[in-house]
């Protein structure tokens, strides 16, 4: 395997002495400096400013994998995917995790994941939330820069995050400084968000789980609220987006079944309306189950918790009021309810953390899925092609392929629910949802019985 000639050629020339001679013995190395595993070019200035008049093969590189933003119940089978495609490869000297993220980056908070076996990785692949940790920080440009002052000490060619949106613009800032500084870094987004919010792909791995996990907790609520009569109110993560809160709508099997509203912020939510709603629905069943995403706004975008709670809101690092977390909304709304249409047996919940790494509940899909975006990021590395973010396409009933697609494309975008998705009264979803979800779910949902109920001839009345 030819060195890479990053300040000293083959004769023991410095960059300075024989700027070229380097290049002229090893007509690929400088073309390899690119990417870690691709092909490009790169002035001998940047070389020696970035490797300080070490020579290194490709079999020296290095590669970093991180975990941002929540955590879901799959996202440490994209981890493994990596870890593994990377030592398959042979490619690599070795594969580094950063604990917390970006933050353990700049820490230089590192573990050797090529010391891990095989067997112990598979186990915590099978295990739910981010094993190495995961970070809120939402880096800026200096801060990039310092990622990057990092990952050149320890020489790491190749960097693969997993997260959301947030995420993927780090990776594409990273990039962007990487290329103008003339390192040869390969940066590669993996997408990771139960939100189910990012731009380019058909669905994102941890939706399905925790669509799985809302679907199944709404049947428990239905069979529930048949039992107990009486008006029902979940609140369901999802600040712009309305996938997770949709998902409530898998948990009907007959035509009385809840939740009989589905309240999402792709939507105006009028107050005065969803009372009529409720009051609609439970004068017709004798009973209201309502689901209801965070991110319920009126006309003018402001959150219904701000418009109904009084006194002032928590706010999160990025000003925008702290959806999750609190079981307020809920809360409100059923006081609404209770003072407003006089029903007395109201019950609200915020599912909360609950949705994300709930043990157990974990589709066959989603892990799949998962597992696979983190083998094809290094796949897709390996080959060559430049920095992306790999997308999950469906191209078939139930078929997906995986997309190296442009960072620009997909960072700090979200995607919201199509229209086709919501019903015209926006108080509900469409089979066309419910067909599009059905697949991800996974095999074995559960079934609910119900009763026939025959009924028995009155005798004294």
């Amino acid at each position: 395997m030819a060195l890479l000639a990053t300040g000293l050629d083959s004769q023991g020339l410095s960059s300075a002495q024989a700027p070229d001679a380097g290049r002229q013995a090893f007509p690929k190395a400088a073309a390899v400096l690119s990417s870690p595993f691709g092909e490009g070019n790169v002035g001998p200035k940047s070389v020696e400013a970035i490797f300080k008049g070490r020579l290194f093969s490709m079999a020296q590189k290095k590669t970093l994998v991180a975990q941002g933003g929540g955590p879901t119940a799959v996202i440490n089978q994209s981890m493994v995917g990596v870890v593994a495609e990377a030592r398959k490869s042979g490619e690599v000297a070795a594969v580094y995790g950063a604990t917390h993220g970006v933050r353990g980056i700049v820490n230089e908070d590192f573990v050797d994941l090529t010391q891990e076996t095989s067997a112990h990785l598979e186990r915590v692949a099978d295990t739910p939330a981010a094993a190495l940790g995961s970070t809120r920080d939402k880096p800026d440009l200096k801060y990039c820069q310092e990622i990057l002052k990092v990952l050149g000490a320890h020489e790491i060619g190749a960097f693969f995050y997993i997260g959301g949106n947030d995420s993927s613009d780090t990776v594409r800032i990273v990039a962007d400084e990487a290329r103008k500084a003339g390192y040869p870094l390969l940066a590669m987004h993996i997408p990771k968000t139960i939100d189910n919010d990012l731009v380019g792909n058909d669905h994102t791995p941890g939706y399905p789980s925790a669509a799985r996990f809302v679907a199944q907790a709404f049947m428990g609520v239905n069979l529930d609220n048949a039992a107990l009569t009486g008006v029902y109110c979940a609140v369901v993560m999802g600040r712009h987006a309305g996938f997770l809160t949709a998902a409530s709508a898998m948990a009907r099997r007959r035509r009385d079944d809840g939740p009989h509203l589905i309240y999402l912020p792709e939507r105006t939510f009028i107050v005065d309306k969803f009372l009529a709603d409720v009051k609609a629905m439970n004068d017709k069943h004798g009973r209201c189950i309502i689901a209801v995403s965070e991110g319920i706004h009126d006309e003018n975008g402001e959150p219904i918790l701000a418009k109904l709670a009084a006194g002032d809101l928590e706010k999160d690092a990025h000003g925008n009021v702290q959806l999750s977390g609190t079981g307020a909304l809920a809360d409100l709304l059923c006081e609404e309810i209770k003072a407003k249409l006089g029903i007395k047996r109201v019950r609200g919940d915020t599912f909360g953390y609950l949705q994300r790494s709930f043990v157990g509940c974990v589709s066959d899909v989603d892990r799949r899925e998962a597992r696979e975006v983190g083998e094809r990021a290094v796949q897709f590395a390996l080959q060559g092609g430049g920095d992306g973010s790999v997308a999950i396409k469906r191209v078939g009933d139930y078929v997906v392929d995986y997309e190296r697609i442009a960072l620009e494309s997909v960072a700090a975008k979200t995607r919201v629910m199509e229209d086709h998705f919501i019903a015209p009264a926006g108080n509900d979803v469409t089979p066309a949802f419910q067909d599009y979800l059905r697949p991800l779910l996974g095999a074995d949902m559960p079934e609910v019985a119900r009763l026939r109920g025959v009924k028995v001839a009155k005798v004294l009345k």
